[in-house]
């Protein structure tokens, strides 16, 4: 649909690998990139070992998400292979062992769904175990929007239970 917001997960081969966190400077140039390639807005993002979840906010007239899905994978694997000591293999297709082929996509239907993904993706390194509270994850849009004084700090007060099970 054009301009609309997507919820997307994009996740690893290796679902035991923390390529993404090592790595994040590089996945931030490939975002960056991409986004200067084929405009696009992040809402709420977060980056996880293994994953990652993001919401993208398209232009006016514009509902191809999946180019710019595939541009960022792209640009990330080739950053990758230009570092030393990086095992990046490529099957005969060409494909690259860093992603999985797919990628979860929904389309956000209102202000409620927009706001349910939104704490989905800021609770997600709690609900996965990497900290006792979600302001202790520094990968995520949530310190942005703390910053900008739409959530409090100690939002989800460190438990899951908080608030539910967002955006599943």
């Amino acid at each position: 649909m054009p301009g609309a917001c997507y919820f997307l997960t994009l996740a690893l081969r290796d679902r035991a690998s923390d390529l993404l966190v090592r790595h994040r400077a590089e996945l931030g140039d490939a975002l960056r990139h991409t986004c200067q390639q084929k405009p696009y807005h992040l809402p709420a993002i977060v980056l996880l070992p293994n994953h990652l979840h993001l919401l993208m906010t398209l232009p006016e007239g514009d509902a191809d998400f999946s180019s710019r899905i595939r541009m960022l994978k792209s640009v990330f694997v080739v950053s990758l292979r230009a570092q030393p000591g990086t095992s990046i293999r490529l099957n005969a297709s060409g494909e690259a062992n860093v992603w999985q082929r797919r990628f979860w996509e929904h389309l956000i239907c209102d202000e409620q769904d927009f706001a349910a993904h939104v704490d989905y993706v800021h609770i997600n390194p709690l609900k996965h175990g990497l900290v006792e509270r979600v302001r202790d994850w520094p990968h995520s849009s949530f310190h942005r929007h703390v910053q900008r004084g739409l959530i409090p700090i100690d939002w989800a007060g460190g438990t899951e239970q908080d608030v539910g099970h967002a955006g599943e």
